[in-house]
């Protein structure tokens, strides 16, 4: 049984199942307790369990991940929660030099299963701070995990499996899909492995990799293109940035030869270059054209009122659709 939930209400029952679920759960963050979180993902969990497993912490990123590594490494299975992505910044340290570092720097004895939940992304109206889309940082850190679903029930099946790993996982959040739509989750728990890709339709004559909000743009431009000109587009949710899934890369290219990528990050040194990369050393001979890139640009992500002309389009996707089909 299931029912229909958007992705802040799927995020929400995975915590409190988890919760539940096992003692060695906590919740950390900036008005997660009383207040339920800035966009309410924590609500009524604070009166469900308690102030000491769902923590309303001072306002001070670089000790609300300190202090979860600290819990992690004696046995807890700690959640934090950054408000949103570039308010990670004053605890990168922490991160980069500590909780990735753990499990190499002492040789296997000590792991550090820590989960760092943040909304990110444009779209929602923000200021740049808030808006963020810097998931390239993460994945370029060996030890950390980077996931990023696209959708209520990957959410929830992915951010339980990211709490049962062993490894610390950043949890990216897309911001603009968290109220956006309804799709059916079961009631009880499962789990989505990481580092698994999905088709989510299938196509012959081009192949469309993309993850969180962007992934609809992604669907959209490829439904439009099919009705208008007949081409048949693969649309291929990445799920998990890091490490990505190299198999369903190769696999999806061999299949039709062609690729666009679609994220909103800034251009240069963005993951899909990573994804090039992969696709040069692994599938080249398999290539009909040059893969193209559809993303955001490299300036801070601008004022609300042009916000929309920084984010890719389904026009500008089917753009690059077109030029890659038409090479």
């Amino acid at each position: 049984m299931g029912k229909n939930l958007t992705m802040l209400q799927a995020i929400t029952e995975a915590l409190d199942q988890m919760l539940g679920h096992d003692d060695r759960v906590m919740i950390l963050g900036e008005d997660i307790g009383v207040n339920g979180g800035v966009f309410r993902a924590t609500e009524g969990l604070y009166e469900k369990y308690g102030k000491d497993r769902v923590v309303d912490t001072p306002l001070a990123e670089s000790g609300i991940i300190g202090s979860a590594i600290g819990l992690a490494l004696n046995g807890m299975l700690p959640i934090v929660e950054i408000q949103f992505l570039a308010f990670i910044y004053p605890g990168f340290e922490q991160l980069v030099s500590h909780a990735a570092r753990m499990r190499y720097r002492t040789r296997g004895q000590f792991g550090v299963p820590l989960v760092i939940r943040t909304p990110y992304g444009a779209g929602i109206r923000g200021p740049e701070l808030h808006s963020e889309s810097v998931e390239t940082f993460f994945a370029h850190t060996p030890g950390l995990k980077v996931v990023a679903p696209s959708n209520p029930y990957d959410a929830k099946g992915l951010l339980i499996s990211a709490l049962e790993d062993p490894d610390p996982v950043i949890f990216l959040e897309p911001t603009k899909l968290y109220r956006a739509f309804k799709e059916e989750v079961p009631d009880e728990m499962y789990r989505i492995p990481i580092s698994q890709a999905k088709v989510v339709q299938e196509g012959s004559d081009l192949t469309i990799f993309s993850w969180g909000a962007m992934l609809r743009e992604a669907l959209n431009a490829a439904k439009k293109i099919e009705a208008e000109k007949g081409w048949k587009c693969e649309v291929v949710d990445l799920r998990t940035l890091y490490p990505l899934d190299r198999d369903a890369i190769v696999q999806s290219i061999k299949k039709t030869g062609r690729a666009l990528i679609v994220h909103e990050a800034h251009k240069t040194a963005g993951l899909g270059a990573e994804i090039i990369s992969i696709i040069n050393d692994e599938a080249l001979i398999y290539l009909k054209a040059p893969i193209k890139r559809v993303t955001g640009f490299d300036v801070p992500v601008p004022p609300f009122t042009i916000e929309d002309h920084y984010l890719p389009t389904v026009d500008r996707v089917k753009q690059g659709i077109v030029e890659t089909l038409s090479f």
